[in-house]
């Protein structure tokens, strides 16, 4: 399951035979969250002819969750392109939506395929990618002394630190690669334990 998501949202803009191309591209995690911003662009270019889209939420390879729009376009010519530069760069967790402005030429099923296609690689080509890596969070409950090396010991790993009760004891809940886990668990031996479900 090796594929790369996108850190954070970018644009990028071609124009083809006096119609203009303007390319979003955002980081997603659900369908509801790509909808969202598939809705701020219609609002943002209210007088544009066409609003394209194509998303892939987790692993481009083996797409649990992906979805395209022609949006008025001939069919296939516009959401399809899109996604398969997505599957084939293999992104996950993202939509791209082209915003199009009609110039007056025509540019037949061909063209449109590639000025979308050429749209969605120009987008691509400014984002900055970074290699998915699985999350999870857990508990971690420790005595208030070992508090702060149960702190150093998930910041060294990588993961962070989303809420913290104090009762008893202190429970950390914090969200760590799945990799990690086991050896979360290995060097918190002595000062603290991870919760099981």
């Amino acid at each position: 399951m090796s594929y790369q998501t996108p850190k954070i949202a970018v644009s990028a803009r071609l124009d083809i035979k006096k119609s203009a191309f303007i390319t979003y591209s955002y980081p997603v995690s659900s369908r509801e969250a790509a909808m969202f911003h598939v809705e701020q662009l219609r609002a943002q270019y209210p007088d544009a002819r066409h609003w394209c889209w194509a998303y892939i939420i987790g692993d481009p390879n083996n797409t649990t969750s992906a979805g395209f729009d022609d949006d008025g376009e001939p069919s296939g010519t516009a959401g399809r392109p899109i996604l398969n530069v997505l599957q084939h760069k293999s992104i996950g967790n993202v939509i791209i939506i082209v915003v199009r402005y009609f110039g007056g030429i025509k540019l037949g099923a061909g063209g449109l395929t590639r000025a979308y296609a050429g749209s969605a690689q120009a987008v691509v080509d400014e984002m900055t990618l970074q290699p998915y890596v699985p999350m999870m969070q857990v508990q971690i409950v420790a005595d208030f002394a070992h508090e702060s090396q149960c702190r150093y010991i998930v910041e060294d790993l990588q993961g962070h630190i989303d809420d913290v009760v104090y009762s008893k004891q202190v429970t950390l809940t914090v969200t760590i690669a799945d990799a990690d886990i086991a050896t979360l668990k290995e060097r918190l031996a002595m000062d603290g334990r991870v919760l099981e479900d």
